[in-house]
């Protein structure tokens, strides 16, 4: 009679918790997307954007981002909420009177929050990269103009001993500004090309190479050849030049995984970007649990302040756990702080911090 009592009490717990998350993740989505529509409702009408694509490639392959994005705050939320209900109602000391344990009762918040972070983890790393790509093609058509390449001075190392650099590119045009490719033999450079412009060719697969100089170096011997207009291969194509944060996000689990081993051999100055966005994909949804874990240790006790004093209190813990996973990924961009301690610090630091609230929570 007592195993069926404690099954009643999970799931009673476990159904409040997916519900009050659902509820308040639903009508967050539904904030949202009513702001973006009246942000970007001259760009549809300008751009004369379907009804049905707004509706089915837009938004709603934008759904999964806004719920992977605000999970970890309105599973708080949501926790606080009917947890301090609960204690308003004096439920959890009527369930913590009659027997059961502590342990007992946290159950179903750890089932709740692993469901969550596992399908957070799901969406994060295989579902999220397709439903952007659909986005971003929806983006470029009908908010915004075609993209260019935000970056300048771009440095790709093909294979080791082997460097191409451009000033910029311009995608419109396929067109590489101030291109020179270089040539090494250990230390020393074997070859060194270079051009004002280079533009891609489709037709030819080539490049087009204007005031093109090619140096070659064999010990103290030179050779030096200059042309205006001549046709040269390279071993890029046009999108290699402009690979964003726009292309990661496209980007599943394992092809993220494989395209930063790439760039770290051709020495991109955005390897360390890209492994936060690796790393975060990985450990966030582990976030879900530990605010699930703050938000049950300080809302289950009953106080005078009732519900707004526990909103509160979370809020802010919140609040400073969102401001240190910013702090600790800008050291990791700008500093000396690895990738994966940027993403995993705030996440120790506060996994700690619920561990001793929980500890020190009414039992």
């Amino acid at each position: 009679m007592r195993i069926n009592k404690l099954k009643i009490i999970d799931k009673y717990i476990l159904r409040k918790f997916l519900a009050t998350f659902a509820l308040a993740i639903s009508l967050i989505i539904v904030i949202i997307i009513v702001f973006d529509v009246s942000e970007k409702l001259d760009d549809f009408l300008e751009n004369h954007a379907p009804l049905h694509l707004i509706v089915v490639q837009y938004y709603l392959n934008f759904i999964p981002s806004f719920i992977n994005l605000f999970s970890p705050l309105f599973v708080f939320i949501s926790v606080v909420y009917f947890t301090s209900k609960m204690a308003g109602h004096t439920e959890i000391i009527a369930i913590l009177g009659n027997g059961v344990s502590f342990r007992q009762f946290i159950k179903p918040y750890i089932i709740g929050s692993v469901l969550i972070a596992f399908v957070i983890l799901i969406l994060g790393n295989f579902v999220i990269p397709i439903n952007n790509s659909y986005v971003t093609d929806f983006e470029r058509k009908y908010i915004k103009n075609a993209y260019n390449n935000k970056y300048t001075n771009i440095h790709i190392q093909y294979r080791p001993g082997h460097q191409i650099y451009a000033e910029s590119f311009d995608n419109n045009n396929n067109l590489a500004i101030r291109y020179t490719e270089e040539f090494f033999n250990g230390k020393e450079m074997v070859k060194k090309t270079s051009a004002d412009q280079i533009c891609y060719d489709s037709v030819e697969d080539k490049w087009r190479a204007f005031n093109y100089t090619c140096r070659t170096m064999a010990g103290l011997k030179e050779s030096l050849h200059r042309t205006l207009d001549t046709m040269i291969t390279l071993p890029i194509q046009p999108n290699e030049f402009n690979i964003n944060y726009e292309n990661v996000e496209t980007m599943n689990f394992f092809k993220l995984r494989d395209f930063i081993k790439q760039e770290e051999m051709r020495g991109s100055h955005l390897v360390v970007s890209y492994r936060i966005e690796y790393y975060q994909r990985l450990l966030n949804p582990l976030a879900i649990i530990i605010m699930t874990f703050i938000g049950l240790a300080v809302s289950s006790r009953k106080q005078r302040g009732g519900m707004g004093l526990h909103l509160a209190i979370g809020i802010a813990i919140a609040f400073f756990f969102v401001i240190f996973m910013k702090v600790t990924t800008v050291f990791a961009t700008n500093g000396s702080l690895g990738p994966l301690m940027a993403v995993l610090l705030p996440i120790i630091v506060f996994g700690i911090a619920a561990f001793v609230l929980i500890k020190k929570s009414p039992k």
